[in-house]
């Protein structure tokens, strides 16, 4: 319960946050990078033109990924360097409000852009989707890898595997309940048996060959 209830919170606060940030990039992409360039300029932001263009993106591009739940981490690391920049060379010696041109704002969405960074973005998303098919499909592999190992296990200790093996197919619930039998081992032939043999061949050919009849006495 607490974990729908953490997915939901995020993915408000995700959207809210990425509205926000598209808003001021949609801002800045609209004037131009001319204009944009020239007013980071009269800020005294250090390289301008590449600080336009990098909040202009990071704004505009994250703030899109942020609604939509896509790599959430790596964005919200963009997003917390841009408003750390906002705040060290803009806002940060305006005091607090926003409408003296404080860091309120600035400070606000870099610390939604530091917790999305330290605890992602929730379940309900783009990542939450990939990583969920993702753990599946691990959870899958690791049964069959498992069941494998078993069947393994089972015959190199003669057990059901073994058996399967033997007969060339799948055991079945009679034949596993019951006992392998032991294997037959010929009976050796003994002297008994070897003098039985040759007394039935010698009364075998006793009555073949009948010895004849004695001519009477004359």
């Amino acid at each position: 319960m607490k974990r729908v209830v953490f997915d939901v919170a995020a993915l408000i606060a995700r959207v809210a946050t990425g509205v926000i940030f598209v808003a001021h990039g949609w801002e800045k992409w609209q004037s131009g990078m001319g204009a944009t360039t020239q007013g980071f300029r009269q800020m005294g932001i250090p390289m301008p033109g590449l600080a336009a263009g990098y909040a202009t993106v990071v704004e505009a591009v994250g703030g899109i990924f942020l609604i939509l739940g896509l790599l959430v981490r790596p964005v919200a690391l963009l997003l917390l360097i841009n408003m750390l920049g906002a705040i060290l060379f803009v806002h940060g010696t305006k005091g607090v409000m926003v409408t003296t041109g404080g860091w309120e704002l600035a400070g606000a969405l870099g610390a939604l852009s530091l917790l999305f960074l330290a605890l992602g973005g929730g379940r309900i998303g783009i990542d939450g989707l990939i990583g969920s098919i993702t753990r599946k499909r691990s959870e899958r592999r690791a049964a069959k890898d498992e069941l494998a190992a078993h069947g393994r296990g089972d015959t190199a200790m003669g057990g059901p595997g073994a058996a399967s093996q033997r007969t060339g197919g799948p055991r079945t619930p009679a034949e596993s309940a019951t006992p392998a039998e032991p294997p037959r081992v010929p009976r050796q032939p003994t002297h008994d048996d070897g003098m039985r043999d040759i007394d039935s061949l010698v009364t075998d050919d006793q009555q073949q060959h009948p010895k004849p009849p004695k001519p009477p006495n004359r």
